[in-house]
């Protein structure tokens, strides 16, 4: 006998439900398209797999699609598929009870019969037709399961109010279609290039084809109409109905991988590279991650966006998921697609969960891999992903502690080797060059390569032969405090007070040294007397050879310039001053009777080893007065 038509009450927490997807569920109004159609690709994998055993149940009609529908002078926007269909009993279960799809149900059977393989076919989420009441006032849902009788098919109606209709109707074909009655407020839903746009955004990649009315030009209709013609309605495939992820990489070609980073990254450029990995095992999912040729405009803004997308057998959950990489790698674009991830009820948050951070943990490896292998073998490459990229790097050097042996082993620098501006040298290079009985790696800081190649510093390094990494980028201060060796070598900075050139063959040695400190004692004494306490201490310095002054650190470490917002301040913590014996001036001053001319010449000396580092005077008109002093000295 049939059944009745019925009214009847949502489960006691629909009301809730509905108010909670129709006011503050998802962000977007269009993510009802997308959770729409995704419940229509899970009723076709679901018959796909039924019909495995049961090929009955495609009843002659074999070519598994979803169609979108648009009825502008009703209104209504129809999802329609050929899947798996419902009861009536399915029917009031799936639709009239919170969080119910009927997912769990199958996988469980999945499970009994030993297939789980094909469970990532499967959708996790039981409230997302409840979303059709976004853009809704009335939603009609017409379906009748695969294997059924026609006359047992099933009409279902709501208004979203806290009831329901629903009696038995004679469907023809198996399968659902669900009709919205559009609001007048989001009829934007019923415009053709609205609804294609929101496909190719959530949906380009369901496995299955999403077919529209053949879009015809104003011009094609009149005259038709003019004409008296009736054509026939055609319709066309608006989605790429494969997920290239998923494929083998054996089956994908590089031009097919371009072709896709430009539609999932929205960038002209081609990328440097990729990285496509299947992990299976304890757990499945699959990434494609991409590095691109060049940075992203927001590359350094504080809410710089994240290039991941995240999918759901193929359905796109979230943008930017930046769940699954840490913040110095936020400009990688591409895909993680996993059935089994743990997302909240709207599935626009990820949950914290073990999966996710193995997820994480083996993307940032696979990168950082991928870098390694560029930065080996194709080293024209790795030039232009550091000069878009580097200081992305040396980010995660600081922040990444599991990964800095790695990080390390990418950094790249200029140095003394070379006039070029490029940074090409890695660490590991620089070691392979280092002279015999060298314990250290030198570098020196600077605002800029034209003032850190022409510090007083590096004189002595040069005479012999020693190179020097050049440190130019704001960051680089912050890096070398947490990156203090490298196999077993330390960074040296070659502005350090105790930094000793005694290994290196036909270097003073100490007698030599000790000999000239005593006689310059008491030189060295008046000097510190007349710069009172602009300077910590004054001595001979064994490392310059042209100039006459510089400044040293103490053991303590440098003054982090770059890093005061006021380079008057980078003194402040006062500097060691060394003077060159062996330099004309400074035996002049030697030997300079007058004190106050002596103070003079003291105090341009100092601002001589101020300027000499690229810093700001604190007082230039003050050093152009005593310099004019000196001048008019001379010339009288």
């Amino acid at each position: 006998m049939k059944p009745q038509k019925q009214t009847l009450k949502f489960q006691a927490e629909i009301n809730q439900l509905l108010h909670l997807v129709t006011h503050s569920l998802y962000n977007n109004k269009e993510v009802f398209l997308r959770e729409l159609i995704s419940n229509a690709s899970d009723a076709l994998d679901k018959l796909r797999f039924s019909a495995l055993s049961q090929s009955e149940l495609y009843e002659d009609d074999s070519n598994l699609k979803i169609q979108i529908k648009v009825d502008k002078e009703n209104s209504t926007l129809s999802v329609i598929d050929n899947g798996i269909g419902m009861t009536r009993s399915e029917v009031i279960e799936n639709l009239g009870m919170i969080a119910k799809s009927g997912t769990k149900e199958f996988l469980a059977k999945l499970t009994e019969n030993k297939t789980a393989q094909d469970a990532s076919l499967i959708g996790q989420f039981g409230v997302g037709f409840y979303s059709a009441f976004i853009v809704a006032d009335k939603v009609i849902v017409r379906t009748r399961a695969a294997g059924a009788l026609s006359e047992e098919g099933v009409y279902w109606e709501s208004t979203g109010t806290g009831d329901y209709i629903i009696e038995n109707i004679k469907k023809p074909q198996r399968g659902t279609e669900i009709v919205l009655h559009i609001r007048k407020e989001d009829k934007e839903f019923l415009e053709d290039l609205r609804i294609r746009n929101v496909i190719t955004k959530y949906s380009d990649h369901i496995p299955w084809p999403i077919l529209m009315e053949k879009s015809v030009s104003a011009t094609t209709e009149t005259e038709a109409k003019e004409d008296n013609v009736i054509e026939a309605v055609t319709e066309e495939v608006v989605n790429q109905a494969t997920a290239l992820w998923r494929l083998s990489k054996n089956d994908i070609t590089d031009d097919q991988y371009k072709a896709f980073y430009k539609h999932v990254s929205h960038d002209f450029s081609e990328p440097l590279a990729w990285s496509h990995n299947h992990v299976e095992g304890k757990q499945h999912y699959i990434s494609l991650l991409y590095i691109p040729s060049r940075a992203p405009y927001d590359l350094w803004h504080q809410d710089s966006h994240y290039g991941l997308k995240l999918y759901i057998n193929r359905v796109f959950i979230l943008e930017g998921a930046n769940q699954f990489l840490p913040r110095y790698l936020r400009f990688i674009r591409g895909v993680i697609d996993s059935s089994d991830l743990p997302l909240n009820v709207s599935r626009e948050f990820l949950q914290t969960s073990d999966l996710v951070s193995s997820i994480k943990k083996t993307s940032v490896k696979k990168i950082l891999t991928l870098l390694e292998k560029m930065a080996e073998n194709e080293k024209e490459k790795y030039a232009k992903f550091w000069e878009e990229f580097g200081l992305t790097l040396k980010e995660g050097l600081i922040e990444d502690y599991d990964n800095r042996d790695q990080l390390a082993k990418l950094l790249r620098f200029s140095t003394t080797r070379t006039d070029a501006d490029d940074q090409e040298t890695s660490l590991k290079d620089y070691l392979a060059r280092k002279l015999v009985g060298q314990e250290e790696i030198y570098y020196v800081f600077g605002k800029n390569l034209e003032t850190v190649r022409n510090i007083p510093h590096l004189e002595a390094f040069k005479e012999k032969g020693i190179e020097v990494l050049f440190l130019t980028d704001r960051i680089d201060e912050w890096l070398l405090s947490h990156l203090t060796e490298f196999e077993g070598k330390k960074l040296k900075s070659i502005t350090s007070g105790d930094v000793n050139l005694d290994w290196v063959q036909g270097s003073e040695n100490k007698e030599e040294k000790d000999d000239v400190d005593e006689s310059f004692s008491s030189f060295l004494s008046r000097i510190k007397e007349a710069l009172k306490d602009k300077v910590k201490d004054v001595r001979i310095s064994h490392r310059l050879t042209t100039f006459p002054v510089c400044f040293v650190n103490d053991s303590l470490g440098s003054f982090y310039p770059h890093l005061l917002k006021n380079e008057e301040d980078s003194f402040r913590g006062r500097p060691i001053l060394e003077v060159n014996s062996k330099h004309p001036l400074i035996n002049k001053l030697k030997e300079e009777k007058d004190d106050g001319r002596f103070e003079e010449l003291a105090s341009i000396l100092y601002d001589q080893a101020v300027l000499s580092e690229g810093k700001v005077l604190p007082n230039s008109a003050e050093y152009v007065k005593r310099v004019n002093s000196l001048l008019i000295d001379l010339i009288n």
